[in-house]
């Protein structure tokens, strides 16, 4: 059987207070240790967690360190995007990680990334004002996106609001500019470095670098990232967007099917309804006829978040681009405004041309533009 001992036995043991002992189960951070009503019992043969600051001497991630020199225990910091696991096994590795912390956020962003933004919400709700800097600023973005997706602006941008106060309490400001890679990267772990990675090909992409966004996205998925599922869907749908953008429409559908093969088996759907208008119409071609009923989810999902969003961001024309769209005259305005032909389109989405012309006349209308070239002050591109 096995044995344990109390909160004062072992900070006996380890020569740590009482406060600090509660504080690393708390944090989930002693394997096997238990909540017995308002105390915990650790297990007698518990290992002392190790000084955050010195896991890069033992061969570990080290903390992420802000500019100003404070640092951030990665533990809690975003742990399923971190996590490396076989598709479908999304659950399964959650619910084996040890109760506490880490074992909540990663329950929230698995619901997150599922499209299930109430669960999510209510989840990270427990942890915005959490003494964890990893749980915080986790609790902080999910809580903050799902509510995007809840309609809740309000909760929203408190969220967005805690978030940067948590940074500013570390010395640290929200850039305005996207901050150079190799000053932040080397301090990531694998996972959360490989999402950075994400982000930063996204930031090309929406410079129009496609032909580097797509290169950060290959190399990064050839070093490894294909092990960390939800970073690796990121990255796949972010060069779908590249290569549609230079029309590279085999290359745009492969990394579309190896996104679709890594996040089906998990219900992995959030990312592909936030990046819907994005994707060139590459759900409606490649997705829509094979899986319909996967597609209205995305879909679904595609009218909540973007309708959030535009209420945060773009408060002024937001309801003239998508309120009065449908996703697939979004799409096809999408496909116009980047110089896509009527020919080109219909080809692509396997229709007639009069058909593709129709959806292009139509978004135009709603919008009161003369022509397409007016379009691209509509669309993100």
């Amino acid at each position: 059987m096995k044995s344990y001992l109390s909160l004062r036995e072992t900070a006996e043991k380890w020569g740590v207070s009482e406060r600090r002992i509660n504080q690393y189960c708390t944090e989930g951070r002693i394997p096997g240790a238990q909540r017995v009503g308002k105390a915990w019992a650790v297990p007698a043969d518990a290992q002392k967690p190790g000084d955050p600051r010195r896991t890069r001497r033992q061969g570990k991630a080290a903390p992420a360190k802000t500019a100003s020199g404070g640092l951030i225990d990665q533990t809690n910091l975003m742990p399923l995007m971190n996590t490396a696991f076989a598709p479908g096994k999304c659950r399964e590795t959650v619910e084996a990680m040890v109760p506490g912390p880490r074992r909540d956020i990663a329950t929230a962003e698995c619901h997150y990334f599922s499209g299930q933004a109430e669960a999510a919400a209510k989840e990270a709700e427990a942890y915005l004002t959490s003494p964890d800097m990893g749980a915080r600023l986790s609790a902080c973005l999910i809580y903050a996106y799902a509510n995007l997706s809840l309609k809740r602006t309000q909760r929203a941008e408190f969220a967005l609001g805690e978030l940067n106060a948590s940074l500013a309490s570390a010395g640290e400001q929200v850039p305005e500019e996207m901050p150079q890679a190799g000053s932040f990267l080397p301090l990531l772990p694998p996972g959360l470095r490989a999402f950075a990675l994400y982000v930063q090909a996204h930031y090309l992409y929406l410079k129009q670098e496609y032909d580097h966004s797509a290169g950060i996205v290959e190399a990064t998925l050839a070093m490894g990232a294909s092990a960390y599922p939800i970073p690796a869907i990121y990255l796949h749908l972010v060069a779908v967007m590249d290569y549609m953008s230079m029309k590279q429409t085999d290359r745009a559908e492969a990394h579309l099917l190896d996104a679709w093969e890594i996040a089906r088996p998990d219900d992995l759907i959030e990312g592909f309804g936030e990046h819907h208008g994005l994707l060139g119409a590459m759900l409606e071609a490649v997705i829509k006829p094979k899986w319909p009923e996967d597609f209205k989810r995305i879909i679904d999902i595609t009218y909540r978040f973007s309708s959030g969003w535009r209420r945060v961001h773009n408060p002024k024309t937001g309801h003239d681009v998508a309120d009065d769209l449908t996703t697939t005259e979004f799409v096809i305005a999408m496909l116009a405004a980047r110089d896509w032909t009527t020919a080109e389109m219909a080809e692509h989405l396997k229709i007639s041309a009069n058909t593709a012309k129709s959806h292009i006349s139509e978004a135009m209308r709603k919008l009161n533009v003369q022509n397409r070239k007016d379009l691209k002050q509509y669309m993100l591109l």
